[in-house]
């Protein structure tokens, strides 16, 4: 655990929390700022609207690849030049978005653009690298808190962006932004990793170590599945609000935010009970609550009784319970083998996107013309119940060696 102090814009010290809410930032600003703005896009690249929806579920299968590498890179080189170079890369994919001529080409660049992932995994493995296991699941919560703040307003901006603007105009957005924590990180981001001098394959080698551990693959199943629920929401949500709802791309940013709304207040529950509860017991909670809110939702759809405003309002239950699970998930993950933290963020982070750009691919592909809400409730309620399932089994398993 690093204990020098953390000074504001010293190189030579621990990051501030704002340079790491920041830094999570703008990975959940580059996923779903552009949403509002799919159904125009498919219209201005003369493009079918499920191949315009794979910029999601593509941006996540690349996102979870990088993950995997990413995490053995950073605990043998170190946090701060991994970070600095994927937002390098990240800036100049997301001028290739915006130059973009045809829909193939755009979704090269948007598949390119999830290099900013290093920013979101390592910026949570700083935390690791800095605090115990509930410390940490506290810290991670008040530093996603912040980063809620992002989804909760940019579809929102992302919307009135692209009736004011037109598409791009998100891209552009994305870019200053890239470009202003890109200097913070310069200059804020002091190594926090104790760097393994490993090679690399020495790095992957130890993957297994993880692998065979029924807590990580529980702890990272239960944010992946639970955090499911919410990536199937990114890829069906757009096309509800559009076709089902006859929402407008400003209307459907404001609609689109509310699961950032409870996600928020997710978070501050893991910031200030995590350490007095146990990560444990808010992960389980937390799968619950996300489980409750899409089995109220879609009972209304069968009845017939749903509409915008309790399509979206139950959506802040998936908001609350994902806020609560993923912090205190991904810090059960990490501190299984602490040595390995920037492998298992990575590792773990991986599972979960690569569950989420399947689900987010699916829920596309199963909503078409005459479809109701149904298709997309069901499948983010099986992926909640299999998030409960996932926490039990850590649960179960640790009665079983005497950790509880």
């Amino acid at each position: 655990m690093q204990t020098s102090s953390r000074r504001f814009f010293k190189r030579t010290s621990p990051p501030h929390i704002s340079t790491l809410i920041l830094l999570a930032g703008i990975s959940a600003l580059g996923m779903n700022v552009f949403l509002p703005s799919l159904p125009g896009m498919a219209v201005y690249f003369e493009a079918d609207y499920r191949l315009m929806q794979l910029s999601v579920a593509l941006y996540l299968a690349v996102n979870a690849v990088v993950q995997v590498i990413v995490g053995p890179i950073s605990d043998k080189i170190g946090r701060r030049p991994v970070i600095l170079a994927g937002i390098v890369f990240f800036l100049l994919a997301t001028l290739g978005c915006i130059m973009s001529p045809t829909a193939e080409i755009f979704l090269l660049f948007r598949m390119a653009q999830a290099v900013v992932a290093v920013a979101m995994v390592l910026s949570r493995a700083a935390v690791r690298d800095l605090y115990d296991a509930d410390q940490a699941a506290s810290m991670i919560g008040y530093v996603t808190m912040g980063m809620a703040v992002v989804p909760m307003i940019g579809p929102a901006i992302g919307g009135a962006l692209d009736q004011a603007f037109g598409w791009t105009a998100n891209f552009w957005l994305l870019f200053g932004m890239g470009l202003i924590i890109l200097a913070f990180t310069y200059f804020d981001f002091g190594e926090t990793a104790h760097k393994s001098g490993k090679t690399l394959v020495a790095q992957f080698r130890e993957y297994p170590e993880l692998l065979r551990s029924p807590r990580f693959w529980g702890y990272s199943l239960a944010s992946g599945l639970s955090s499911g629920a919410f990536f199937a929401y990114l890829g069906g949500a757009p096309f509800v609000g559009t076709e089902i709802y006859g929402l407008n791309t400003a209307q459907l940013g404001l609609y689109f935010s509310a699961p950032a709304v409870g996600y928020f207040a997710g978070n501050f529950l893991s910031g200030r009970y995590s350490m007095r509860i146990g990560i444990n017991r808010m992960v389980f909670w937390g799968c619950w609550i996300n489980g409750i809110g899409v089995a109220l939702s879609l009972a209304l759809a069968f009845a017939g009784l749903d509409n915008v405003y309790t399509f979206f309002g139950f959506m802040t239950f998936v908001g609350v319970g994902n806020g609560m699970a993923i912090p205190n998930s991904t810090a059960g993950a990490l501190s299984v083998r602490p040595h390995l933290a920037g492998t298992a963020s990575g590792l773990s982070g991986a599972l979960m996107l690569g569950l989420g750009a399947a689900l987010s691919a699916f829920a596309g592909w199963v909503l078409g013309a005459g479809s109701t809400a149904v298709p997309l409730l069901v499948i983010m309620l099986v992926t909640a119940v299999l998030g409960i399932t996932s926490i039990m089994m850590v649960i179960s398993r640790e009665k079983q060696l005497g950790l509880q």
